[in-house]
């Protein structure tokens, strides 16, 4: 019984008993995903002023291996790092459980760590220069793809221990009723998350093996519909995850209880049985797709997961004005929105998260999605302009408004800076708008994306390729990501900062 005791610990602000031996696990994750993020938004900042052409700062050479690097940085290995870390909270704290074989949490911690390492050395030095997607032809060198696998076998073993921490807390009766509405967001995100890895190691595999000359032949069309069984998936684990997040901020910024929760609930199962269809939408311009499989995937299906999304723009917001005018907030009618926590960080971030999520990732999103509007667009800088705001505005600023009361729970110490990190989340987002209005008006007219130069300066007769309109769009996306690096490192610095200089607080058995 004392061992026992001894593998917990009670938190004084929360109540919740944490397991000891997921706390190490959960920092550990947590901690490379911050890491990685740092890498990641420096490629950004290079990247961007690079495509500002007033600036042009790197080489072909060079802007294309960051691309390709940041490209994996970002989207899968910050925020995969960052949502097993949610993962191990969600299934082991969050329940009052304890986390089932830890060792093969630090076995999947290992694996993830040496694939991410592996495969962006491969790209940096000149040896993986196919970017985020390595369509087929282009090929890396085989440590790349195994780097990949490594990553993507890591990660679903991590994804089986959450799935056991759900297990255990239900055999070990430590909950009642049904699962919270946060762990249950993150059990959908995880379901998602089977999927996606499934289709990473079916894709990279046979990839690996070209790689090495085993396979003589890997066929490019094949090879796009099995990346986008990985890729875009990828994204949905991120919107599943984030939208918990958005509950457990609402609930935990102004006690805000979703409206119907049986619906949110519904909500999420829209997403697991629907989003994955939505990914054919990167497909549309190929010509190996049958009409009807375009249109009943990007539409009927895609439509589908959008009304989940509905679901959880409406309730979250409804939940919150309800939490606020019970605390007397009734004046007018916009008195619970003006008196709520804005200068709380948590709820600062939730609410530009969802801001931009919905009104420009995800409008921008369900439009580029069809199939008219995708052959004008899909390979010009409105399609990064998109996922920038879903993945970059709204996921990272989700998972960075969390921290700031996750990561102090978990290392036992008081925050530092608060008051730095109650402006960060306006800095953040507000770099990202006006990222986000750059990368689209320059779309708009026609600029391509992952392009180094945007001018013939190769060409038999040298010059401009569009007009002087387009340099003002390209600025405003490199002052967009010059503004949100700053306010990207005001974060990692506070979260360095709390890890090693915040004020301890003592254990409670």
């Amino acid at each position: 019984m004392a061992t026992q005791q001894l593998a917990f610990r009670t938190c004084p602000t929360t109540g919740f008993k944490v397991h000891l031996r997921a706390e190490k696990l959960i920092v550990a994750n947590a901690v490379t995903a911050v890491v990685f993020l740092t890498l990641g938004g420096i490629m950004a900042l290079l990247i961007a002023l690079t495509r500002w052409e007033a600036v042009h700062l790197l080489s072909a050479d060079w802007y294309y291996r960051l691309l390709g690097a940041h490209g994996m940085t970002m989207l899968v290995y910050w925020i995969v790092f960052f949502e097993i870390a949610g993962l191990y909270f969600g299934g082991a704290v969050v329940l009052n459980s304890r986390l089932p074989k830890p060792g093969l949490g630090w076995l999947a911690f290992a694996l993830m760590l040496t694939g991410a390492v592996m495969s962006n050395v491969m790209v940096l030095i000149g040896q993986a220069t196919v970017m985020f997607t390595a369509y087929v032809p282009l090929k890396a060198h085989p440590l790349y793809y195994l780097g990949v696998v490594l990553f993507a076998v890591g990660a679903f073993i991590a994804v089986g221990l959450f799935f056991a921490s759900l297990v255990v807390a239900k055999v070990e009766k430590r909950y009642e009723g049904s699962l919270p509405l946060f762990t249950y967001g993150l059990m959908a995100a995880a379901i998602i998350a089977v999927f996606t890895l499934v289709g990473g190691v079916i894709t990279f595999v046979p990839a690996l093996l070209w790689s090495l000359g085993i396979f003589k032949l890997y066929d490019p069309g094949a090879y796009r519909v099995f990346f986008w069984a990985f890729g875009h998936p990828a994204q949905q684990v991120n919107l599943a995850a984030m939208v918990a997040i958005w509950y457990a901020l609402s609930s935990l910024m102004v006690g805000a209880k979703p409206v119907n929760e049986k619906l949110s609930r519904v909500a999420f199962l829209l997403y697991i049985l629907f989003i994955n269809l939505g990914s054919i939408h990167h497909l549309l311009v190929d010509p190996g797709l049958h009409t009807a499989d375009r249109i009943l995937n990007t539409s009927y299906f895609f439509y589908l997961a959008v009304v989940g999304s509905m679901i959880h723009a409406f309730s979250i917001p409804a939940g919150i004005e309800i939490a606020q005018r019970a605390k007397g907030y009734t004046h007018g009618i916009f008195q619970w929105l003006i008196k709520a926590p804005w200068k709380e960080p948590g709820f600062s971030a939730l609410v530009i998260s969802m801001v931009l999520f919905g009104f420009l990732g995800g409008v921008t999103g369900v439009l580029q999605g069809t199939m008219q509007l995708n052959i004008l667009v899909h390979n010009t800088l409105r399609v990064p302009a998109h996922f920038h705001m879903t993945v970059v505005a709204g996921t990272t600023l989700a998972f960075m408004g969390i921290s700031y009361y996750l990561i102090p729970l978990m290392v036992r110490r008081n925050l530092v800076g608060k008051a730095w990190a109650s402006v960060q989340p306006y800095i953040y987002g507000g770099g990202l708008a006006l990222l986000f209005f750059g990368m689209y008006g320059a779309g708009s007219l026609g600029v391509p994306r992952r392009t180094w130069d945007t001018t013939y300066s190769q060409s038999i007769v040298p010059g401009p390729v569009f007009g002087g309109e387009v340099n003002i769009f390209l600025a405003l996306l490199g002052i967009g990501a010059v503004i949100a690096v700053i306010g990207g490192a005001i974060f990692v610095i506070l979260m360095v900062l709390t890890l090693f200089f915040g004020k301890k607080v003592p254990i409670k058995a």
